[in-house]
């Protein structure tokens, strides 16, 4: 069984092709059962998500999600990707969790953008300073060029840090604490990765034509966009489960503001032209994500099958 590290991970992914990957895995019929999501204690959560192609690969993530790592300076995420040989069920490929989820995550909104997005779209916004941050900013950069890019968090420091990270890949922007709402007016793509309870960004401050990224808020009781927010926009979801377990939706929903019929469909429907994206400039679009075993899958897959390439370059 391969066992696959962080370092070998960050060169095996690179965006434009792990975009192409979802995109076409998309296509594919991939099983999905429920996932396991487990609250066992405070601020922390187990997630067990399985995932398999007839004839092909399995794959079972098993991750936590910490909030209160942050103040220890860690990832919130964290876990193991066990792939099997669907066939024989024999394991081949163990991978880092954080590393494939944060590499997924940030090329599967990157895919949505790409459908859902303008394509003159020029600022680019990203709220939120935890580890997805770098990840999410580079991979919506490879399906749009941004003049701007600016970056807002609770954290002066942290901000700082990103930017010192990202800043001979491009020009980054510093939002300052209080102008949040004056940054989201000026975006045309805003992607948030948060861990926050309540809502960040306010349909009041969205101009027509934004597209809306919300990737934190993957419990019921967390959400980072406010009631007007959900209302003024066209609203995607990464897989069905989203309805129930983003506080985004799940609270708007039953608080009766919207009906589930509001949602489009899934970033997979967008894909297979079952539905359709943006019909013009004007629309405001609202992509959620909590994610799906299928991306898990995809995006291991992916690994698994580049990784003699990794070494062939090595040599």
């Amino acid at each position: 069984m391969l066992v696959i590290d962080n370092y070998q991970l960050e060169h095996l992914f690179s965006f434009p092709p792990l975009i192409s990957a979802l995109n076409q895995g998309f296509t594919e019929d991939i099983v999905t059962p429920p996932r396991e999501h487990h609250h066992y204690s405070e601020g922390s959560d187990l997630l067990l998500m399985p995932a398999w192609k007839s004839g092909g690969y399995l794959g079972v993530k098993l991750i936590t999600v910490v909030a209160g790592n942050r103040e220890l300076g860690i990832p919130s995420i964290q876990g193991s990707y066990l792939l099997f040989n669907a066939e024989s069920g024999e394991p081949i490929a163990q991978l880092s969790a954080p590393i494939l989820t944060n590499f997924r995550t940030a090329a599967t909104s990157a895919l949505a953008a790409k459908y859902l997005a303008r394509k003159n779209s020029k600022r680019f916004l990203m709220v939120g300073t935890g580890s997805l941050a770098p990840f999410l900013i580079r991979a919506h950069a490879s399906v749009r060029s941004y003049d701007e890019i600016a970056i807002w968090g609770r954290n002066s420091d942290k901000v700082d840090k990103i930017i010192e990270t990202l800043e001979s890949e491009f020009s980054i922007k510093k939002v300052l604490i209080g102008d949040l709402s004056s940054a989201t007016k000026d975006a045309d793509v805003i992607s948030v990765a948060t861990m926050s309870g309540n809502p960040l960004i306010y349909g009041a401050n969205i101009q027509p034509g934004t597209h809306v990224d919300l990737v934190g808020s993957y419990r019921p009781d967390m959400r980072e966009a406010d009631d007007e927010m959900i209302l003024k926009s066209k609203l995607y979801v990464d897989s069905p489960q989203a309805i129930h377990e983003s506080g985004d939706l799940v609270i708007p929903i039953r608080n009766k503001v919207i009906n589930i019929d509001r949602i489009c469909g899934s970033l997979p429907d967008l894909v297979k032209a079952r539905i359709k994206g943006r019909s013009n400039d004007e629309e405001i679009t609202l992509y959620k994500s909590v994610g799906h075993a299928s991306q898990d899958l995809i995006a291991a897959i992916f690994a698994y099958q580049n990784y003699g390439r990794f070494y062939l370059e090595k040599i």
